[in-house]
């Protein structure tokens, strides 16, 4: 842990004059009262950290020093201070990036060795490095004899780079005296706009973070004094309805009130700001009449927990506070996606050397809020939702990185190792499933994991099990003992609901069965229902319910295989249930996909979800004749699969294969004389599933 620069500050002050009282620290720095609670907090951690005595303070707000915390902080002086040099150049490149876009003067290099105390060599290497940065923000750095070094593109980007370098220089050792330097702000300008922010917070109802009220007031006062000088934005790409009804804008208004000539894009940009400010409490987001983009918030966080409690098989205790939390982070960050206005931060590094499994397994379950902002989220966002839902698990005593990790290799196409990953899932609810892969994709795999399971050998230094890519109820029941008797060297007593309720009848009038045993397997396995179970979602259709007689063609022969996709989907296409470019879709994916063959004379050509599915649904061509496929089958049942997502065709696709592998009905099918025939074979295959 390094101390940041209003910390360093705080703690040499009360070091060298520990008769000093809060009330005078914040009268020389003009810092709030909050915020030498908060850099004092964050230096009684670092000294205990470094095994020194803390520092206490007296109800009258003096402080209470160790006698020897100034030997002990000088006999380390020399040690901390090397590790901190590795950011000295980085120092020195905000310093000039805040230079250049504060300048009211011409800038040379003399300007920056008069600041840096350095040499013309070591502001030239420096200068190469500023240049960069600009680039990766849209903007060029330049030097003209006329005008000296400076920085120019759009102001939008100028702005990004500002609010970017005024955050670090503001956490370096004596960094507010530097802004206020290098800026030329008085303390008036100072204090005036930080209690403009606290009647923010007020209007608002809520309180931004330390840091961000740190900042704020030097963001405020540099962008207005930008617009002054003529630096505006002009049209953007913000979306001025979306913006300009929030309370956020009325703050902007607030702040502004007594400031004549601020364009509307301004106003907008500073309204942009506060939306994508972090805070720390917010009474709005509890209230009843929360805004619409409140309520599509809590609906993605909800969808996404509910896909992280599957991904992991982990019942999250307390979860609307959970969900308050991530609402209060998921606010501002909306609109900071929305707009690319998200910072590259250290937080990612460290969550993914620290947390590499929790991290990847919260991005696979994070869609639903991809899909309500409408772009893709940045690592560093996802970063901060890992350590939110992470600190959470580690209160209610979970440990992600002690779970067994698994993963499923299946070569038989996509439907197939669909339907292993989410049988296996439910089998072993205390493993973590990573993910569904090809042996191409196992082979160049990054993530960690203890356990392979797949239908064909595969060369492994972890645990392997060898498995059938459908598995019976007997076979699903052996499988689990010797896995767990491999692993853990014993065979776990099995739990069955129904044996429980029938108990339950016999002392008790049940009144809603249904919900009782719902609510029973939640408790038991804490959302670990499959362990008890053995079974795909009673709730998803059955093979019969989607492959009606309706749905059911027969032919005599086809001309090619192209041929047998479009006219068995015909009944989905005038049904509206998927549209042409799903057929164009998966006659495509059958030219390199051999592996929609699912048993004799049987194929099940499918494609994604989003590629023209409307509505879940099943339908089946039967030939008399074989149609050619991959030149080493003969197709006479062709049935087409469209899926919505991935489990809710998972159970019509078990009994499918169930009945494939019955010779004698699959037979039957095939010689049957009318659609009704088919279906009544068919319906066999819903008994005990």
């Amino acid at each position: 842990m390094i101390l940041d620069g209003r910390c360093i500050q705080l703690l040499r002050e009360v070091i060298e004059n520990p008769n000093i009282s809060s009330k005078e620290l914040e009268k020389k720095y003009q810092y709030s009262r909050r915020q030498i609670g908060y850099s004092f907090k964050k230096i009684n951690m670092w000294l205990k950290s470094e095994r020194i005595p803390t520092i206490e303070r007296t109800n009258n707000g003096y402080f209470l020093i160790d006698k020897s915390l100034k030997s002990k902080l000088s006999l380390d002086e020399e040690f901390r201070y090397e590790n901190l040099s590795e950011l000295s150049k980085i120092q020195r490149i905000n310093i000039i990036l805040l230079m250049l876009l504060c300048k009211n003067e011409e800038l040379s290099l003399a300007h920056f060795t008069s600041e840096l105390k350095v040499s013309k060599n070591t502001v030239i290497d420096d200068l190469q490095k500023v240049k960069k940065i600009a680039n990766d923000y849209g903007l060029k750095f330049m030097y003209s004899r006329k005008h000296g070094y400076l920085i120019e593109g759009k102001e939008f980007n100028i702005r990004k780079l500002l609010i970017s370098t005024l955050d670090k220089i503001l956490k370096m050792d004596r960094g507010t005296e530097r802004v206020r330097r290098i800026a030329q702000l008085s303390n008036e300008e100072i204090v005036e706009f930080r209690r403009k922010i606290e009647q923010v917070e007020e209007l608002l109802n809520l309180k931004f973070t330390d840091e961000k009220i740190e900042i704020m007031p030097y963001i405020f006062i540099l962008i207005l004094r930008r617009v002054k000088q003529g630096m505006r934005l002009g049209s953007f790409y913000i979306n001025y309805k979306e913006i300009s009804n929030t309370k956020e804008y009325l703050a902007t208004e607030e702040i502004f009130h007594d400031i004549k000539e601020v364009p509307e894009e301004e106003r907008l940009f500073i309204t942009l700001y506060l939306l994508t400010t972090n805070v720390y409490w917010s009474k709005g987001l509890t209230e009843e009449t929360i805004p619409n983009l409140v309520q599509d918030l809590v609906q993605a966080l909800d969808e996404m927990l509910v896909l992280f409690e599957k991904n992991t098989c982990i019942f999250l205790k307390d979860r609307d506070q959970l969900l308050h939390k991530l609402l209060l982070h998921m606010k501002p960050a909306y609109y900071r996606i929305k707009y690319n206005l998200t910072e590259a931060n250290d937080i990612y590094e460290m969550v993914n050397r620290d947390f590499k499994e929790l991290h990847y397994l919260v991005k696979k379950s994070i869609q639903p809020l991809i899909n309500l902002i409408g772009c893709n989220i940045p690592e560093s966002e996802v970063a901060y939702l890992t350590m939110l839902i992470g600190g959470w698990l580690t209160r209610q005593g979970e440990n992600i990185s002690k779970r067994m990790k698994a993963v499923v290799v299946c070569p038989k196409g996509v439907s197939i190792s669909r339907l292993m990953f989410s049988t296996l899932r439910e089998l072993f609810p205390e493993f973590i499933f990573l993910d569904s892969l090809s042996i191409r994709e196992f082979q160049e795999y990054s993530m960690d994991y203890d356990i392979v399971f797949s239908p064909v050998f595969l060369e492994t230094k972890k645990k392997f099990f060898l498995v059938n890519s459908f598995l019976g109820y007997e076979e699903k029941k052996r499988l689990r003992k010797q896995v767990m008797l491999e692993l853990y060297g014993y065979v776990p007593n099995e739990l069955n609901i129904e044996d429980i309720l029938e108990i339950v009848e016999k002392h008790c009038v049940i009144k809603d069965r249904k919900n009782l045993s719902k609510q029973l397997l939640e408790y038991i396995s804490q959302g670990r229902t499959a362990e008890l179970s053995y079974g795909i979602n009673n709730d998803n259709p059955n093979l019969f319910e989607l492959i009606t007689p309706s749905m059911i063609t027969f032919r005599h022969s086809v001309n090619s295989w192209e041929e047998a996709i479009k006219l068995a989907s015909q009944p989905l296409l005038k049904s509206n249930r998927i549209t042409e470019y799903y057929i164009e879709a998966m006659i495509k994916r059958c030219q390199y996909d051999p592996y929609i063959v699912i048993g004799p004379n049987t194929a099940i050509p499918h494609a994604a979800p989003d590629e023209g599915v409307n509505e879940i649904s099943m339908s089946l061509l039967r030939l008399r004749k074989g149609v050619t496929f991959a030149k080493d089958y003969s197709i006479q049942l062709v049935i087409i699969i469209a899926a919505l997502d991935k489990d809710r065709h998972l159970r019509a696709l078990m009994q499918l294969l169930r009945l494939v592998r019955n010779d004698q009905d699959r037979q039957q099918i095939i010689n049957a004389k009318s659609v009704h025939e088919i279906h009544e074979i068919i319906k066999k295959y819903a008994e005990n599933q």
